[in-house]
């Protein structure tokens, strides 16, 4: 090819423009977030998957329930791995655990001892554990089954048992103190725990979702006063002094913040 010619160097022009367009379009692809989670099945060294029938066998009650759970329709398609679907989606495959007649937890993945079956698919919860304020779950000392039923077992909980619809009683296994019933209920304690507080971990203290009175205000909502020019009233009260002393709770004001056996206003 002689470059001289004129028709050649349009060539080359329309080629090389060509070839850079492609490798600007492969770095933008190759550097770009793309809507896609790689889920990485569990393994067990030396372990193969058998199916959920094989765990039917000794996991009865679970299984007879499970199929209402959103687990259930976990399937991690893989013509490679074609038993990794419900049950060993989430503790791996079973084949050393059935081997051994079902003793041996190191042969299996057990999301009430190790949370890691869980962090798997839910990466963004396992980043809220690791705030500043946070439940003790990657510390070993809490599971995620302590909350959430993830069999679907529990009826009374929304989304097939996954969700915390009784949040408030699953809290109160620990939290006694703050979820003992009183005379005057807040009710925010109604709309449940979760309401007021992010239950796998916050930056804010108490694991609160706000750590302002903005928190309080969200639904005591502020009205300005005719009184008093500027004024912020919650209810008939004026209430713009106090809320310069920080958290409605904090100010020394409404300190039974859950609820009370004396007092409507939550003062004491």
């Amino acid at each position: 090819m002689r470059l001289t010619n004129p028709k050649n160097l349009q060539r080359l022009a329309a080629s090389t423009l060509v070839v850079g367009a492609v490798a600007l379009l492969m770095m933008v692809d190759s550097c770009s977030t793309v809507a896609r989670t790689a889920v990485v099945p569990l393994q067990i060294e030396g372990a193969t998957f058998v199916g959920d029938k094989v765990c039917a066998d000794c996991h009865e009650r679970i299984t007879r329930a499970f199929p209402a759970s959103p687990h259930a329709r976990l399937h991690l398609a893989s013509e490679a791995r074609a038993g990794q679907t419900g049950c060993e989606s989430c503790h791996g495959p079973g084949s050393k655990h059935v081997a051994v007649g079902g003793g041996g937890l190191k042969f299996i993945v057990n999301p009430g001892k190790n949370p890691a079956g869980c962090f798997q698919c839910h990466s963004d919860t396992e980043a809220e554990f690791h705030l500043p304020q946070h439940h003790p779950v990657v510390e070993g000392k809490m599971n995620c089954v302590q909350c959430h039923d993830p069999h679907g077992m529990d009826i009374m909980k929304p989304a097939g048992g996954l969700a915390m619809g009784r949040s408030n009683e699953s809290c109160a296994q620990c939290h006694r103190q703050q979820t003992k019933p009183v005379i005057f209920e807040h009710p925010a304690m109604r709309e449940g725990c979760a309401s007021c507080h992010d239950p796998h971990g916050s930056i804010n203290p108490k694991m609160l979702t706000v750590r302002d009175s903005n928190l309080c205000l969200r639904c005591h909502a502020q009205v300005q006063g005719s009184k008093a020019a500027g004024g912020i009233y919650i209810g008939n009260i004026n209430h713009t002094s106090f809320l310069s002393f920080g958290t409605c709770w904090a100010a020394g004001c409404h300190t039974a913040v859950h609820g009370s056996n004396v007092q409507p206003f939550f003062l004491y």
